[in-house]
């Protein structure tokens, strides 16, 4: 999803009488409006920069619902509205219209605790620009050269030219045979580092995991979780609506 300019979605309320559908066309807003031919609540294509994103839809929401008689709400579909509020970290929230129009708003909390883990694809699984990558995280693993191999990442990480050079990365051989880096908030490319880990490491011996996000704004589903178990390198997106249990 694109949730860039501030709120993506829409919310199908389903067959309307005519005369509803013309009350709803007619509800003035700067950031949602009603669609006859779609049935739904939709995004306007232009969109203001000014008001803040999140009360503002909200209200045009509610504004617009108000004008449905309660006895049709049963007959509405749903949907949901996506907002991306314009604060620098800025923070995703959905709008949900539940069948029956029941309303409710919902932060994302990315969660990688129950999240699918899928093969390493090489690199095509991050959505954010390496200048901007933001790792924290731990890996081990054993080498034939263990101080070469922690000298060779400490150089990648050190030489690295993204935009944020702050954070702390340690690369060290803590025994004979085994070398670890730890990472916290380190701007590096992550596609760099797992190429440069499974050249460096004996088959099978890589574990540990690392994060990836990202310095300044980012859409929270972008954030990605490496790990590295029993010889495989696994990716997983993260969940952000884990829904309520009940």
């Amino acid at each position: 999803m694109f949730y860039d300019q501030g709120c993506f979605g829409r919310v199908d309320l389903g067959p309307l009488p005519e005369d509803v559908a013309e009350r709803l066309s007619q509800v003035p807003g700067e950031w949602l409006e009603y669609d006859p031919p779609l049935g739904a609540i939709v995004v306007r294509h232009v969109q203001p920069t000014s008001a803040h994103h999140l009360p503002a839809i909200a209200c045009e929401l509610v504004r617009l619902f108000a004008e449905i008689p309660p006895e049709l709400h049963e007959g509405i579909p749903g949907g949901a509205l996506f907002v991306q509020t314009e604060e620098e970290h800025g923070q995703l929230i959905r709008l949900r219209v539940e069948a029956g129009g029941a309303i409710h708003v919902r932060w994302a909390h990315p969660s990688f605790r129950q999240a699918t883990r899928r093969p390493y694809g090489g690199g095509s699984e991050f959505l954010i620009d390496p200048e901007v990558q933001r790792l924290n995280g731990t890996v081990q693993f054993r080498a034939d050269a263990p101080r070469e191999a922690a000298e060779a990442l400490q150089e990648l990480a050190d030489t690295f030219e993204g935009l944020y050079p702050e954070g702390d990365c340690v690369s060290r051989a803590i025994d004979q045979d085994t070398v670890e880096i730890k990472m916290e908030d380190v701007n590096l490319d992550a596609v760099r580092l797992v190429e440069l880990l499974r050249k460096l490491a004996r088959v099978g011996t890589l574990s540990g995991r690392f994060e990836v996000s990202a310095f300044g704004t980012i859409n929270p589903e972008h954030q990605r979780r490496v790990l590295f178990e029993n010889g495989e390198v696994l990716v997983q997106h993260p969940l952000l609506w884990p829904e309520a249990r009940t």
